[in-house]
């Protein structure tokens, strides 16, 4: 443990504004998020496993200690400066760490399976996009065909009851159609068999040195049989993994259903000369990492030492089996899958035979015959402005023309105080709220709007940069911003006027924008759709609004 804070030992990350012992011990590095999805940031991820595992902490270290009590202590090593973590006394010091190892190996499991489940995905998704492309280049480049298929088709269409040689032929010579069919024949493999040959390339040459770390770092387990044949199947592979065989026997040792999808089983299931069928090794691991994957979204597949991705169990009741009717009551659910199944597949066909009915009367819907997205919604048009809005932006402008974000800032605490959700992590607090408060203020400002620390104290004679970065260390988590955002929403919705806006529901419509963000944002994501690291933006809207330009309100996710 004092290792992790020796500042004699260098660190890639370095950052002058933090200062140089912020940054220059290996502490640091633990602290780190991911980053994009990519076989880098898997391995950079193992490494920091690799670092805590060497403590040996055990898993029932901290079983008896309250889990806030143990944020606290992992928050506090966070906050100071390896300096400051020094100086403390030896049980003080080597708890914090302790606590805060021990909570960040169970962060770094769960970004490590969010790693693997994105990473599958994305070989399978580029495979397929690969694909696409290079079809769709074909047929940018050979020309005729769409001729000679039209004109079968105008000749078939002319005499339906005609005899092939007779109809066709006069059209398309039998040789153009013989050659037609050997060509494509000849071009390649059929579509799915392409996509897995893209697949298989991708994966060989660079994505499978993941795996053997992987596997050695990550215990799966499976409570459930239907899942327990992915689990035999990784520890065959991690059984053999310093074996250099291309091909496994099919000798009931490989488990084949439950693993490989039937669809992939041509792939996986190849013979030999001899006619024997034999087992394709890295098409077989590919399929198991596929299976891997669909078992870790539902939680079928769990791993041992995670927080989001642990035992499923763990998040029921002690007392779930004797209660199970009373808690199956209470979330209004039925206790057998199949009413649960055909309840789902019941509003299902409610709400398809709803839009059957309706579709004839709603012109902004209409159904293509062809392409990937059939059924097209045209954009509604934008609802005028009621007059009521227009003169009550009109008196705002009036009452406060130069109102800045700040200013709004500020009179939203003095009306709500929701910046007494934030504590510092300390055991104690020197700053009197009249101090803390427009310190705090400018924190929050600074780093949600990306203008940075430094901007929001230039000029200021009597606040210093580095009295907002004890702040910002201090006192921001996210434990503290989630309950002051509480604080405004519940406040947000206790002003309204019910007799206009009507009662409260927790049903809504919202849409999502990404906002670049630092990643001292305390809100800041990596986006695995959108890409990069920013902040979502949700608007709400909700029934009994204006407009949709003004109705609603923002909230940060």
């Amino acid at each position: 443990m004092d290792a992790l804070i020796d500042s004699s030992i260098p660190s890639d990350d370095q950052d002058a504004d933090e200062g140089s012992d912020w940054h220059s011990t290996p502490f640091s590095v633990l602290k780190t998020d991911p980053g994009r999805v990519s076989l880098k940031s898997v391995l950079r991820e193992l490494e920091k496993l690799g670092q805590i595992a060497t403590l040996a902490l055990p898993d029932n270290l901290f079983a008896a200690v309250q889990p806030k009590i143990l944020r606290q202590y992992r928050l506090r090593a966070a906050a100071e400066p390896p300096r400051e973590v020094r100086r403390h006394p030896e049980p003080i010091r080597y708890t914090f760490l302790a606590a805060f190892c021990w909570q960040r190996r169970q962060e770094i499991i769960d970004g490590l399976v969010d790693l693997l489940i994105q990473i599958v995905h994305r070989i399978s998704v580029r495979a397929e996009k690969k694909v696409v492309d290079e079809l769709l280049g074909d047929l940018q480049k050979v020309h005729g065909k769409t001729t000679l298929l039209f004109k079968m088709a105008e000749a078939a269409l002319e005499q339906p009851q005609g005899v092939v040689k007779e109809v066709l032929y006069p059209v398309v010579s039998e040789q153009t159609l013989s050659d037609l069919v050997k060509e494509y024949r000849s071009s390649g493999p059929t579509y799915r068999r392409h996509v897995y040959t893209i697949l298989r390339a991708s994966y060989s040459g660079h994505y499978r040195r993941m795996l053997p770390p992987l596997l050695d770092a990550l215990d799966f387990r499976a409570n459930t049989a239907i899942q327990r044949p992915i689990i035999k199947a990784l520890a065959l592979i991690k059984a053999n993994r310093d074996s250099r065989q291309q091909h496994f026997a099919v000798d009931g040792t490989v488990p084949i259903e439950g693993v490989v999808p039937p669809h992939w089983r041509e792939l996986v299931l190849e013979q030999d000369a001899s006619g024997a069928i034999r087992v394709n090794r890295i098409n077989y691991e590919i399929s198991v990492l596929h299976s891997l994957r669909e078992g870790l979204r539902c939680k079928a597949i769990w791993v041992a030492g995670a927080d989001r991705f642990r035992n499923p169990d763990d998040d029921l009741p002690a007392d779930f089996d004797v209660q199970r009717t009373t808690y199956y009551a209470a979330l209004q659910q039925p206790e057998s899958a199949e009413d649960f199944s055909a309840g789902v597949r019941k509003a299902m066909e409610d709400s398809l035979a709803r839009f059957h009915d309706g579709r004839p009367k709603n012109p902004q819907v209409t159904l293509r015959e062809q392409g990937n997205k059939r059924i097209k919604l045209s954009p509604l048009d934008p609802q005028p402005e009621p007059a009521t809005i227009l003169r009550i932006k009109a008196e705002l402008m009036s009452r406060w023309p130069m109102t800045s974000l700040l200013d709004v800032l500020k009179e939203t605490d003095l009306r709500v105080g929701f910046s007494d959700a934030f504590h510092s992590v300390a055991s104690r607090e020197m700053l009197d709220r009249t101090t803390l408060q427009p310190r705090l203020l400018r924190c929050l400002y600074g780093l949600g709007t990306n203008a940075g620390l430094k901007r929001v104290v230039a000029g200021d004679l009597f606040l210093h940069y580095h009295d907002l970065l004890y702040i910002r260390r201090r006192y921001l988590h996210k434990d503290a911003l989630r309950e002051a955002i509480g604080h405004v929403a519940n406040a947000t919705l206790a002003i309204r006027r019910p007799e206009i806006w009507g009662e409260g529901t927790t049903s809504c419509a919202s849409d999502a924008k990404k906002f670049g963000a630092w990643d001292q944002n305390l809100m800041t994501e990596w986006h695995i759709r959108y890409g990069g690291r920013g902040v979502m933006i949700y608007w709400h809207v909700e029934k009994k609004a204006d407009s949709p330009r003004f109705r609603g309100k923002i909230s940060s996710h």
